[in-house]
């Protein structure tokens, strides 16, 4: 078939390779996020697909909306059989839904319809779901709601980040996403339509979110931490600053700390939760680069009643 792929991120990039390397599709365009400011300088910079694509020599559409009516008559030019899509970043207008004769089909990186929105896999870990995975849909104008062609499942480690999870998710999804576009071809594949039970949102997880709650169970603070790292990257308060939390280690043998309580060793840094204590492992101060806990307590010389969250 005929392929426009659309995607913006490091994570799309590896269904974009998977499909540039199939073998059965032509990749003929890529549609992404216009160019946008980046680093201390703030240039512009092209999206991890947008260079992917230009290393591969495909062409590059870059509409600041997609219902912009050059980029519509360009995509009607092309006449693609099937768009996949992996983490574009815009939202499909239906006149652009209806030029590929196939639609346009998401690789959406959870068990659908669990976690529909923009951060399922953030939110899957903060849930403390054990099994997560990744889905292939076809998208109609409701929120990930379309019928879905396949998924494939991946177990959530006790110790997984949301970037950790997201990285494995990419590379199981690009196989999916390809083999997805052959049942299309071949006609083999039909999309079946979600159940209408099970269905949860996961709605995009902003700074205050990601705010530590020392009144919460260690679990709870620890899925936060995992969670939200590396983005937007979980936070409390130390000494009137804020203080990332990059990661922690529950502690179940030790439950006498008071929440947001520190207790500091002489390589450890423990804080009371609303169950059990946790172990900072390596935080971040503000103005500062990461380090691990005990180094950043013995800088700051932390007092006998000294505590986070106030």
């Amino acid at each position: 078939m005929k392929l426009v792929f659309a995607g913006t991120p490091e994570v799309a990039v590896p269904a974009l390779d998977a499909l540039l390397a199939s073998g059965r599709h032509e990749v003929a365009a890529v549609v992404t996020r216009p160019d946008a400011p980046a680093g201390r300088g703030r240039r512009l910079v092209a999206s991890p697909v947008a260079e992917r694509a230009a290393e591969a020599g495909i062409e590059v559409l870059k509409p600041v909306k997609p219902r912009d009516p050059e980029f519509l008559e360009r995509l009607r030019e092309i006449a693609p059989d099937c768009c996949p899509v992996v983490a574009y970043g815009a939202l499909l207008p239906r006149v652009a839904l209806d030029i590929p004769a196939h639609g346009w089909v998401n690789l959406h990186f959870s068990l659908l319809p669990a976690w529909r929105g923009a951060a399922p896999v953030q939110h899957s870990i903060m849930a403390g779901d054990e099994i997560t995975g990744a889905s292939t849909f076809l998208i109609e104008e409701g929120l990930d709601s379309g019928p879905v062609y396949g998924t494939v499942t991946e177990e959530i480690r006790p110790t997984d980040t949301s970037g950790d999870l997201l990285t494995r998710l990419a590379f199981a999804g690009a196989g999916l996403l390809a083999a997805t576009m052959d049942g299309i071809e071949d006609g083999s594949l039909k999309a079946v339509p979600q159940p209408g039970e099970g269905i949860s949102q996961a709605p995009k997880v902003n700074v205050e979110d990601a705010h530590i709650d020392w009144n919460a169970p260690a679990l709870r603070v620890d899925r936060v931490v995992r969670g939200c790292t590396p983005a937007p990257g979980a936070w409390t308060v130390f000494r009137g600053e804020r203080l990332k939390l990059i990661q922690v280690q529950p502690v179940p043998d030790r439950t006498e700390l008071a929440p947001g309580a520190l207790a500091v060793g002489k390589n450890s840094v423990h804080v009371g939760t609303g169950s059990y204590a946790v172990e900072l492992l390596w935080v971040q101060a503000q103005g500062k680069k990461p380090m691990r806990a005990a180094d950043w307590a013995r800088g700051v010389r932390i007092g006998d009643d000294e505590r986070v969250g106030v």
